[in-house]
């Protein structure tokens, strides 16, 4: 979702932006909002189950293989350095870690620029505390904290950073981009607007959230790649942030997007909690904040998921705030937009 905003914007700014992406269902997505994305490699991915809930030593398993096997890792640096000979920058925007080494080494560093959630930097730093050796998870801290800091440049997001008129072509704070809101569409009902990312793909999960909302007597606009072939979902919708702009309720797990759209637009959100470090930082930080939302948590039974959704749903409809907001939060989604725009075509144009 942040890529095709950025993208767009970059353009219209007057960039030429090749998107990469490592799999076919990013593609597909993204395809969705008018981008042509090429596939760089299936060989890097974390690993999650059904239900969001990342797989660990699946994932470690993966990372090690593909950092170690000269014809993976090797091979996609060739690819980007390929596409680097024409391009002022190279974005990674997923700690991808062919770019993460290419931030490293000369000539690549001077073009290399990080995007990433402050929650998934620490996610990513903390992965191995507490696992092997004593010495092992703060070497690893310290090592992949080193190389993320050598490139040329890191943008650093979260849902409730404030704009910042100060720019530092090195080190950049931004509120998490967010679409800007259409008019209201009159569905006659209520409605929750919900979207799950693609790691969701339990059909029992997403029917008792369907039914959990039908019990509170809402209407759903459903969302999610994982659920393409399930009755009554969508897998894009590329004018979800108007929905949800609207709609009494959003449910979705804790992500920056859906965090940001329901605070842009002062909506109430329903989190999805799951095994995922850097959402469930995400989750506490929402309460830190006061923003309003409940928690739902799968536990593998549907009926009780389904009371949890209904609970939750129905207490945050209740008090939710006519969507007046939406004149406000577009603006404030426009700022967003053009700050990150401003700052990356400056970063183009900048000497490295």
């Amino acid at each position: 979702m942040r890529a095709q905003l950025l993208v767009h914007a970059l353009r219209q700014g007057g960039a030429d932006v090749d998107v990469m992406t490592t799999s076919h269902a990013g593609s597909t997505f993204l395809r969705g909002f008018g981008i042509e994305a090429r596939i760089l490699s299936h060989d890097y991915a974390m690993q999650f189950d059904t239900r969001q809930n990342m797989l660990r030593q699946a994932s470690n398993r993966n990372v090690a293989g593909y950092m170690a096997n000269p014809t993976k890792m090797l091979r996609d640096i060739c690819r980007l350095q390929r596409a680097l000979r024409a391009s002022n920058l190279l974005i990674n925007d997923s700690f991808h870690p062919a770019a993460i080494v290419m931030g490293v080494l000369p000539p690549w560093r001077r073009k290399v620029v990080h995007v990433y959630g402050g929650s998934l930097r620490e996610a990513v730093l903390s992965n191995f505390d507490g696992i092997g050796p004593s010495f092992f998870g703060p070497l690893f801290r310290r090592c992949v904290g080193w190389q993320i800091d050598a490139a040329r440049a890191r943008f650093e997001h979260d849902f409730a950073y404030a704009l910042d008129d100060a720019v530092d072509l090195r080190d950049h704070r931004l509120p998490t981009p967010v679409a800007i809101a259409g008019p209201q569409r009159r569905t006659g009902r209520a409605e929750a607007a919900v979207y799950l990312n693609p790691h969701f793909r339990d059909t029992a999960l997403a029917d008792a959230l369907c039914a959990g909302i039908t019990e509170a007597s809402l209407s759903t606009h459903c969302v999610g790649e994982g659920y393409a072939a399930s009755r009554g979902w969508l897998s894009v919708d590329p004018d979800w942030a108007t929905r949800a702009a609207h709609a009494e309720v959003i449910v979705s797990a804790p992500g920056m997007a859906a965090l940001s759209v329901a605070m842009v637009y002062g909506r109430p959100i329903v989190l999805v909690l799951t095994d995922q470090p850097e959402q469930a930082s995400n989750a506490k930080r929402a309460m830190q904040l006061c923003i309003p939302h409940r928690t739902v948590t799968w536990r593998g039974d549907a009926l009780d998921f389904q009371r949890q959704v209904a609970v939750a749903v129905a207490f945050l409809a209740a008090g939710a705030p006519a969507s007046a907001t939406l004149a406000s939060g577009s603006l404030q989604a426009q700022a967003r937009v053009d700050a990150w725009t401003d700052r990356l075509l400056a970063l183009c144009a900048a000497p490295a």
